[in-house]
This record gives structure tokens, C-alpha cells and sequence, in this order.
């Protein structure tokens, strides 16, 4: 399928935009808190501020594509995978953190990094489910109408 510049429905907008204020309120707690909560969560310092300053510039990126009069069909499947790679990049610490980067969290940490990874899983299903009802609403999907 091409790349084509969808107007978005109200639910794709909200979608977007909710991740955007998530993820850029994620990131700020994160990267100024970072040394307070290290310590409750079990995680270095380091890794939690660095997620804090990866999330900003992605926070400010998804606000910009979904405050557009016009989308991107293409940026908003990039924003579905890369919410999708954090959600399994987020279940591999979990898993594997330990034996291979030798994290060691605290049940909040876990608790902490398991939350945050079933909201971005839900912000990837809203925008999926949002792109998916806007190519039927544009007929380029198998129904022609669809109502949001």
C-alpha cells in the first residue's frame, strides 16, 4: 500500500496525541527523577534517564504528527512499530535483563516497567485500530463506512 496523507478522525488524532502527553510526561519524570527513583525501582540511574531523554524528542515527534491538519498513513504504522518494539523491548528486561545486562529490579521496578509497557501496548492498538477504521472510512478498506 502507498504512502498517502489521511485527515484524521478525531479517535486516530486522540490516539497520537494521548501517546504524545504519555510518553512526554514519561519522559520528563524520567529524566529529571531518575536518581530518586532508581533506587525504589531497582533499575540504574543511567537506564532511566536515558529512556527519559530517548522518549522526549519521540513525545514531541508524535504531538507533531498528530496536530497536523494531515497525517502520514506511513508515520503513523512507523509510530504503531516502534510502540510495539518498546513493548518487547520492555517484556525482554523483564525476562532477560538480568543474565544479560544484569538488571535486577525491585517487584515495583517490575511492576514499573510491566505498566508502562501495557499502556504503550494500548496506545499501539488504539492507533492501529485508529489507522485500520480511517482506510475503511476512506474506502480503502474492506467496509466503505464506518462511524467514529
Amino acid at each position: 500500500m502507498s504512502d498517502t496523507a489521511l485527515v484524521p478522525t478525531p479517535f486516530l488524532r486522540l490516539a497520537l496525541l494521548g501517546d504524545a502527553i504519555a510518553s512526554g510526561a514519561m519522559g520528563l519524570l524520567l529524566t529529571l527523577a531518575a536518581g530518586p527513583l532508581a533506587p525504589w525501582l531497582g533499575l540504574p540511574e543511567p537506564l532511566l534517564r536515558g529512556v527519559g531523554l530517548l522518549l522526549l524528542p519521540y513525545a514531541v515527534s508524535v504531538a507533531w504528527i498528530g496536530s497536523r491538519a494531515q497525517v502520514s498513513r506511513l508515520a503513523v504504522r512507523s509510530i504503531v512499530a516502534i510502540n510495539l518494539v518498546w513493548v518487547v523491548g520492555s517484556l525482554l528486561i523483564l525476562v532477560f535483563g538480568h543474565s544479560l545486562a544484569g538488571l535486577a529490579p525491585r517487584a515495583l521496578g517490575v511492576a514499573f516497567v510491566a505498566a508502562q509497557a501495557l499502556v504503550v501496548a494500548g496506545f499501539a492498538a488504539l492507533q492501529a485500530m485508529a489507522l485500520r477504521r480511517q482506510g475503511f472510512r476512506h474506502g480503502t478498506g474492506r467496509r466503505a463506512l464506518v462511524m467514529d
